[in-house]
């Protein structure tokens, strides 16, 4: 019953008041660990979802928030984002930078632990995506672009439940808290989510905490962060082969930072930070018999970074340093210790009213087991007229290889101690619209050329994979994205990505490089029924290079009161068997449920 009155609300023409949650990007800070800029003033492709959106799209994880992004390819095994692995314009999982507040969560032992984030949805005011070079910015692992995830700074006192449950015995529970003063914030939150699984052996559960606090002192601003997450799941064909059924992965990651503002001079501002994580990956061939095949992975980094803003008569100069050390025991891979120390420079000036704005910077890395690399980039915008405006940008990117891709070996895998890190350079411009209301979005053609690409490769088809420098690829593509409210009741939003991806390599057969999109296209359709009830509808379709093309809808109907709340979801509405990557399919048409209550 609930589902057929679900569909009729889906069909429905029937418009009333509603609350608006129209995109003023304009308003939005992009936040940076140095030079922070509005929105309209970057220059590069950018897209921010803020909390009022996010709220209306049909996602349980961050990965499942990141699917509805043009340029972002999100490739899961397993459902809610349990195994995720995030690419932009093209590139695999190890290319992307993912940040929480700007504080990096990098995995030496391989990028497929990137999402593993102790956060939830409700923990997000926004999500700032880069797409494009960012290594002078970020530093590593920022090859294609970085992901930044702002967590909440609640300005009032509450406490809030919430619980879920679902098709394929989905269920969850989450408490929230927050206790505000005038020098002090506290936010906290605990969730439990679990599923029997949509197939065998795809049954999951997770825990995640989240704490964070802005206290002003007379030093200046101090925030506290700690996060944790557990993660159980069973792994049916995650990796290996699909015939390999059983497999099973625990993974527990846990993530600390100390970050301090002050202004000691009124053009001077500093921000230090003292950062933790660690990450644990326990991974059973098949849970069976645990003992049959077994790896077990630990890793720790510790970092300090400072960085400096300065402005002056010529613009605004932002310099930082960054020192980190690592440390890595698996049985597996080996016990392995890496020092990482980064200097940034980068210097932002105006011209003609502020009409011209150009950012030339670089980055100075240093790897005790790599060396040293320079890599510079330049950024500059044009305010074609009060409404639209131009930018183009330049930057070279590297990564060096991880863990696995070194010393991993099993009977059909053989890492390589002897890679090289990969490099690119990557060109971009395009048009975007500013200080608009009605009509906001963006178009930028890319070119990135990348260099000793790394990928795992085979010559036979009964080989083992095995990873090397070989591979030269050239992604170009266009990238397009829009928003439009053509009145107050309803809003839409699409995005569209090509991708050309052009390899210089003799091997046979490719396990990552060429998994990239080639046609990305994304549509959203919110309505407004009520200044209470509204309806999110959005489709996607994605043609990738190695895999059947297929076409997505989902939809999320919501009702919030003052202090309650109610939202229904349907996702993969038509029931369309896909696959992300190349071993797992996807589930099928799944509904949710979910209501909250929130007292102040």
């Amino acid at each position: 019953m609930i589902r057929n009155i679900l569909v009729l609300l889906i069909l429905s023409n029937t418009l009333f008041a509603q609350q608006d949650t129209t995109r003023l990007l304009q308003d939005v800070v992009v936040q940076s660990n140095r030079i922070q800029t509005g929105f309209d003033e970057t220059s590069a492709s950018i897209i921010v979802l803020k909390e009022s959106e996010l709220k209306q799209l049909p996602a349980l994880s961050v990965s499942d928030l990141l699917h509805y992004i043009a340029g972002v390819d999100i490739r899961q095994r397993g459902a809610n984002g349990i195994q995720a692995d995030a690419g932009i314009r093209g590139s695999t999982f190890d290319q992307v930078l993912i940040l929480i507040n700007g504080i990096k969560i990098s995995d030496a032992q391989t990028g497929h632990h990137s999402l593993n984030l102790p956060i939830d949805v409700d923990n997000i005011e926004r999500i700032e995506v880069l797409k494009g070079p960012a290594a002078r910015i970020f530093g590593q692992n920022a090859f294609a672009g970085a992901i930044n995830i702002i967590t909440k700074n609640p300005d009032k006192s509450f406490i809030k439940a919430q619980a879920m449950g679902g098709d394929f015995g989905l269920g969850g529970f989450r408490i929230s808290a927050a206790q505000t003063s005038e020098k002090v914030k506290h936010y906290i939150s605990a969730a439990r989510d679990f599923s029997d699984g949509y197939q065998y052996n795809t049954a999951y559960q997770i825990n995640n905490f989240f704490y964070q606090s802005h206290i002003n002192t007379p030093a200046g601003k101090l925030n506290l962060l700690a996060g944790y997450t557990d993660r159980a799941f069973g792994a049916n064909g995650f990796y290996a082969s699909p015939d390999f059924r059983d497999q099973f992965e625990t993974v527990q990651t846990s993530l600390a930072a100390i970050t301090l503002q002050t202004q000691p001079a009124e053009r001077l501002s500093l921000h230090h930070r003292i950062y933790w994580r660690r990450n644990q990956d326990d991974y059973i061939f098949t849970r069976l018999i645990p003992d049959l095949y077994r790896n077990f992975h630990l890793n720790n980094t510790i970092g300090y970074e400072a960085n400096a803003t300065i402005n002056h008569q010529y613009g605004t100069t932002g310099l930082g340093v960054e020192v980190s050390q690592l440390w890595l025991r698996s049985t597996n891979l080996g016990d392995h210790e890496r020092t990482v120390a980064t200097f940034f420079a980068e210097n932002r000036i105006t011209l003609l009213n502020n009409r011209v704005y150009i950012t030339p910077g670089i980055q100075v890395n240093y790897y005790s087991d790599f060396g040293a690399n320079l890599l510079p980039g330049i950024d500059a915008g044009f305010e074609i007229t009060p409404h639209l405006a131009a930018f183009a940008n330049i930057g070279y990117t590297y990564r060096v290889p991880t863990y696995t891709d070194l010393y991993y070996s099993d009977l059909a895998n053989v890492g390589n101690p002897d890679l090289q890190p990969e490099y690119a350079i990557t060109y971009e411009g395009g048009l975007k619209l500013i200080q608009s209301k009605k009509v906001q979005g963006q178009v930028s053609y890319f070119l990135r050329n990348g260099k000793q690409i790394i990928d795992w490769t085979k010559e036979q088809s009964l080989d083992p994979w095995k990873p090397d420098n070989v591979i030269g690829v050239n992604m170009k593509g266009l990238d397009l994205n829009v928003t439009w409210k053509p009145i107050k009741l309803i809003l839409f939003t699409g995005g569209y990505t090509y991708i050309d991806a052009d390899k210089t390599s003799d091997a046979n057969f490719s396990r990552y490089a060429f998994e990239n999109l080639k046609h990305q296209v994304l549509g959203g359709l919110t309505l407004f029924y009520s200044k209470t009830i509204s309806h999110t509808i959005n489709y996607r379709y994605c043609e990738r290079a190695n895999l059947p093309d297929y076409h997505l809808l989902d939809t999320r109907l919501t009702w919030q009161g003052k202090t309650f709340a109610v939202f229904t979801d349907i996702t993969n509405i038509t029931d369309v068997s896909y696959k992300e990557t190349n071993l797992v399919t996807m589930p099928g048409r799944w509904f949710k449920l979910g209501m909250s209550y929130r007292f102040e």
